[in-house]
């Protein structure tokens, strides 16, 4: 017995040097990803001597448009705050407005693939779910020039056997207000801003026009707390 607590207090003793050496890292947690480390932005030395702190980036992404409701106004609001962002566009809504869709390609925004009508994939045939991707691809292609390539599943569910299949980078995202769920847009600021990190893909809709007006404040608040949004592939390939 007495063996046993010796053992455990020599476990303990060293989880403690290890810990007083590296410090204890701070985890998120979300329903789309399990376990994130944060990491703080690094920091740059000059000639002088100077630091130089590069800035936080993350990705503001946008789901379901595109909407001749909102999303003219949402493009509006990120050209004035120089931004780029990525668009999840469903192909039946890209086929139907497809000037939206050159518009935000044309100012830099970064456009993806979120199947012809929004079905889950794991839950119909392998050759629906490729018909769904296929041909929102090839929509988007006609009309910017390009093939999409990444896509974000809707609901989050992917299936990795279509990714090795059709060469595609499925995206998920690291905060999720529910923007879908309310019209309160103190409720979906708030929900962002607090949880936002380095690094972080925060999901929100341009078919809505309380996602909108949030997505805008949002913007605001993070840059003056010193966050650059970029790209997605920015993030994913860095």
């Amino acid at each position: 017995m007495r063996v046993w607590k010796w053992l455990f207090y020599m476990m303990c003793w060293a989880f403690s040097l290890i810990v007083l050496s590296f410090g204890v890292p701070r985890i998120y947690r979300h329903t789309k990803v399990s376990e994130r480390v944060y990491e703080k932005p690094e920091t740059v030395v000059d000639v002088n001597g100077t630091e130089i702190k590069e800035c936080m980036k993350i990705a503001i992404t946008f789901d379901d448009g595109p909407s001749p409701v909102s999303t003219p106004a949402l493009l509006d609001g990120l050209k004035k705050r120089n931004v780029k962002a990525t668009f999840f566009l469903i192909g039946e809504n890209a086929k139907k407005y497809t000037e939206l869709v050159k518009r935000e390609w044309d100012e830099g925004h970064l456009i993806g693939n979120h199947t012809y009508h929004h079905v889950e994939i794991t839950r119909i045939p392998d050759e629906e779910a490729i018909n769904e991707i296929e041909l929102t691809n090839q929509i988007i292609q006609e009309i910017i020039g390009e093939k999409p390539q990444y896509m974000r599943p809707p609901f989050g569910a992917w299936q990795r056997e279509l990714e090795e299949e059709m060469s595609v980078m499925p995206v998920l995202w690291t905060i999720d207000p529910l923007d879908w769920t309310t019209t309160n847009v103190d409720e979906i600021v708030n929900k962002v801003v607090t949880e936002a990190g380095e690094g972080d893909i925060i999901l929100l809709h341009d078919c809505y026009k309380s996602s909108v007006d949030a997505a805008l404040r949002i913007v605001d608040l993070l840059q003056a707390k010193g966050f650059e949004f970029v790209t997605v592939d920015e993030l994913l390939l860095d």
